[in-house]
């Protein structure tokens, strides 16, 4: 049995930015990292000529144009995996949360499929291999960021070049900024995220339409990313913290689905209670509140009392590895 872990993330600032539609036309750029928050991939022989499937869901299929898994057809089709074969998935956060599970899952899955083929392999192409599967194969409406942080790790900058090359960065960031953060970030879950693929198609088609207004968003939302970078970089923490709040601003002028009367209420309640500034973490109405805290106890305490989980991460400086092979 082979086993990959892969991390999910959270975007830092320039979030949108990282889409064809966009970047093309302009360049992308934005600043993620990744947490401790993972899914693993077991992938195993099996003596049956077929392929067995464990996901949300469960699928026995005797070829690969059978698969309704849409990222597992889609790699087994690229690689050419042949049958007896046994894929597993399991994830320390479920989907739909706005932490870029599919990127994961992807770059996760690719990883093991090399593993298991035997092929060597430069992590930016199983990066590369993810974004093709998820917006070229399947033409999903969605960026190259979740991609690239998944196979990369740590608290990386990516610039998305309108050739689609990409250049990865880790920040430059001192060691107690790093554990600043670490203690200081908070994030908060408010529900499943519901409307993100309707958000970032609307994104998409308003983007290649030549729209003005949104074009003008990315725009500020990409120089939100390369003051965020510097900031963090030199250990401006607090200025970050501000600068999360501007970047939630201009976010929610992208979509009016991108926030509800609910998560407007926490933000304001998180503001009022301890936290510098925030936003949600992925394409919007649902999924995480990451907020930046002066006084961890106090908003802690306050989003509890309002209903809001905490889930308590770390971040990851491996990126997409295999844990063991057998």
């Amino acid at each position: 049995m082979l086993i990959t872990r892969t991390p999910q993330r959270i975007s830092i600032g320039g979030g949108g930015t990282d889409l064809p539609s966009y970047y093309r036309k302009r360049g992308g750029s934005l600043v993620a990292a990744a947490i401790d928050k993972y899914c693993y991939i077991a992938v195993n022989k099996t003596f049956s000529e077929d392929y067995l499937l464990k996901y949300s869901e469960i699928e026995r299929v005797k070829t690969v144009e059978e698969i309704r898994h849409g990222l597992i057809r889609e790699a087994f089709l690229m690689h050419t995996v042949e049958p007896s074969i046994e894929v597993v998935s399991i994830a320390d956060l479920p989907s739909g949360t706005g932490l870029g599970s599919s990127g994961t899952f992807t770059v996760g899955l690719l990883r093991a499929i090399h593993a298991l083929q035997k092929k060597p392999v430069q992590i930016n192409e199983i990066a590369e291999e993810a974004c093709t599967i998820e917006i070229d194969r399947l033409g999903e409406p969605v960026g190259k960021q979740d991609q690239y942080i998944a196979a990369f790790g740590g608290l990386t900058i990516f610039e998305f070049n309108k050739d689609d090359s990409v250049n990865v960065r880790r920040l430059d960031v001192a060691l107690g900024v790093l554990e600043y953060l670490e203690s200081n970030l908070l994030l908060f879950f408010t529900g499943y995220s519901r409307k993100a693929a309707s958000i970032l198609k609307d994104q998409q088609e308003r983007t290649l339409a030549g729209d003005t207004e949104m074009l003008n968003n990315l725009d500020r939302t990409k120089e939100l990313g390369f003051e965020i970078a510097e900031a963090l970089e030199g250990g401006e923490v607090e200025y970050y913290g501000r600068l999360m709040h501007d970047h939630w601003i201009a976010k929610k002028a992208r979509s009016a689905g991108m926030s509800n009367p609910s998560i407007d209420a926490w933000y304001e309640h998180g503001l009022s209670n301890g936290a510098i500034g925030g936003k949600l973490v992925g394409a919007g109405a649902g999924g995480f509140l990451l907020m930046l805290a002066s006084d961890t106890a106090k908003l802690r305490g306050a989003m509890k009392k309002a209903g809001l989980p905490e889930v308590p991460f770390r971040f990851d400086h491996d990126g997409s590895i295999v844990m063991t092979r057998s």
